[in-house]
């Protein structure tokens, strides 16, 4: 190659790194400025609850890092899907976060044939946030003490037994029907609209089982408001150490939980997306909001994006076999 074709090819290369320097530059310069405004944290459960607390506790942490005001905007309604709704209409400018839980990510692509959102073409995973272990529970009226005992009476006489669940598609629900799956056993579901009132009947005897998530129903299997059996987690629960898990009765791969993680509209510049997930990452990992978050029933497992879209890979596939292996639809 010519001296003279040699130098012209340098210096274009030279303007092209140029050039890629400072189409980047615009970005690096947003990313610093933010955030110069209140961000909006959108929740799509009423304000009380389990995902409403674990949003304005680490929201708050985030503020006082950010030095902008998170506000938590409660879009409740259809399973987080209202919610899930808005975030995707909502501008890309870093401005909108949103809770999405395996719901809106893993189970509602499977139990809907038409949604008003697609995970992978409107939203950007920035990490996992927390999860909640769930543990299957019985009434005391049943007198059933042991997951054992539960096994042998499901067996024995079928169809005797019912479970209750907030609502069809929800964790708990998907979680009894993993379990028995697994375990060919078979029960009658009873659902309700929220998990208040499910675990008010099967407190009250009307219904013999259920599966709680732990941010809500601690204080109940605490109380001996209802039997604690099975946790359906990989190790046992440090707030519940004399629980088996779902692994120790011999059923691989079925452990379940009700995880929440951090998305922002999928046109969210990359430079901001990355400092709302380090913001994120740092105020889970804060020892004041760990602890808090335990308390109330909550396990921190701040990740950034890469993990997130790994792990929501992973129960995609999970619980969209199992999802048609029992016919289950909302449509």
């Amino acid at each position: 190659m010519p001296v003279s074709h040699r130098l012209a090819r340098r210096g274009f290369l030279s303007l092209a790194v140029a050039a890629f320097a400072f189409a980047g530059a615009p970005a690096q310069a947003q990313a610093q400025a933010f955030p110069s405004k209140p961000i909006k944290w959108i929740v799509g459960y009423p304000a009380g609850g389990g995902s409403d607390f674990l949003a304005r506790t680490i929201g708050a942490q985030m503020s006082v890092q950010a030095g902008q005001p998170v506000i938590v905007d409660n879009r409740a309604g259809a399973g987080a899907i209202i919610g899930a709704e808005v975030t995707a209409r909502s501008p890309g400018d870093g401005y909108t976060v949103f809770t999405a839980d395996n719901g809106v990510l893993v189970y509602n692509p499977a139990l809907y044939k038409k949604l008003p959102y697609a995970v992978d073409r409107d939203f950007a995973m920035l990490g996992l946030m927390a999860r909640t272990p769930l543990v299957l529970v019985a009434a005391p009226s049943t007198n059933l003490k042991t997951i054992g005992a539960l096994m042998e009476q499901l067996k024995s006489k079928p169809g005797t037994l019912s479970y209750a669940s907030p609502g069809n598609g929800s964790p708990h629900h998907l979680a009894m029907e993993l379990f028995l799956s697994r375990s060919g056993l078979s029960t009658m579901h009873v659902p309700y609209r929220g998990a208040a009132p499910a675990l008010q009947d099967v407190m009250g005897g009307q219904v013999p089982l259920m599966v709680v998530d732990t941010s809500s129903g601690l204080s109940a299997i605490q109380s001996g408001k209802v039997i604690p059996l099975m946790a359906f987690s990989a190790k046992r629960l440090p707030i519940l150490p004399a629980v088996p898990t779902v692994g120790e009765q011999g059923f691989k791969d079925s452990e379940a939980y009700a995880w929440q993680g951090l998305v922002v509209p999928a046109s969210t510049p990359a430079a901001i997306q990355e400092r709302l997930s380090k913001e994120m990452q740092a105020a889970v990992g804060n020892e004041g909001v760990r602890k808090k978050l335990q308390e109330g029933g909550w396990e921190p497992v701040p990740s950034d994006s890469v993990l997130m879209k790994t792990y929501a890979f992973a129960e995609t596939k999970k619980w969209h076999a199992l999802i048609r292996e029992r016919g289950i639809s909302l449509d």
